[in-house]
């Protein structure tokens, strides 16, 4: 599979800044090597800059999507690379998180290749950069070891924020995801008729907050400081796809 090199957003470029984003690289990162956000040097990066990068979580097993195929006699596959009004399920959340055109885009794999997704974005959207894909290797302890996994290398790259959502919400527009990563706030998590849903952005100053353990991602770190939290009210449809039925319903 031919994969393209990560680049910074257009909206960067079109206000005339100098480019910041992922270095040009002939392969994702896999959590180890030396690709990463170059900000430049020293100088070239303002103090008062704010670089944000999206984060989509895509590492589960999707039991509950196997499950229900096995009961019906279907073949297992994956929910994330299964076909999803022509093309992988996981590329719908890709392509939104990319057209947001923060500073950068990441997607935590464990349990599934996203290659099938990676393919279909190169083919049919070629204007956009790759994300950076994290391999997360405790994919089965839980959510929180990917959220983990994304603020540790976010970190490791100097960014100052991550917008976190989830691979399996096709309908999360881009419009959405760049109006949590703008809002200000600590921690700001988007509503959909008042009910808080990904994305959620963390600043860099709760990361030592995570949590690393467990099934839950920011949830948990919403729970312990309400005191940081604000919302973004956000159009659309959160629905995740966790079941054969789901998909059948909303295709």
């Amino acid at each position: 599979m031919v994969v393209r090199s990560s680049s910074v957003s257009g909206r960067k470029q079109d206000r005339g800044e100098a480019p910041r984003g992922p270095t040009p690289s002939p392969e994702p990162y896999y959590g180890s090597g030396d690709q990463h956000f170059d900000f430049g040097a020293g100088s070239h990066r303002p103090e008062w800059a704010v670089t944000t990068a999206a984060v989509v979580l895509a590492a589960g097993s999707g039991s509950r999507f196997e499950a229900g195929l096995a009961r019906t006699g279907d073949d297992p596959v994956h929910k994330l690379v299964t076909d999803f009004r022509g093309r992988p399920l996981m590329a719908w959340a890709l392509e939104s998180a990319i057209e947001a055109r923060l500073d950068g885009i990441y997607v935590v794999t464990g349990a599934v290749d996203p290659g099938p997704a990676l393919t279909w974005l190169a083919t049919n959207r070629p204007d956009l950069p790759t994300p950076i894909v994290v391999l997360n290797p405790h994919w089965s302890e839980g959510q929180a070891t990917s959220l983990a996994a994304a603020v540790d290398r976010a970190d490791i790259d100097g960014c100052d924020a991550v917008v976190v959502g989830l691979a399996d919400q096709p309908f999360v527009a881009a419009e959405c995801w760049r109006s949590v990563a703008e809002a200000p706030g600590l921690i700001v998590t988007a509503t959909f008729g008042g009910d808080r849903r990904p994305p959620v952005k963390l600043h860099r100053s709760v990361w030592p907050e995570v949590s690393r353990t467990g099934d839950e991602g920011a949830r948990t770190l919403i729970r312990m400081r309400p005191d940081l939290v604000s919302e973004v009210v956000c159009t659309g449809n959160p629905i995740d796809i966790d079941t054969p039925e789901d998909l059948r319903q909303w295709s």
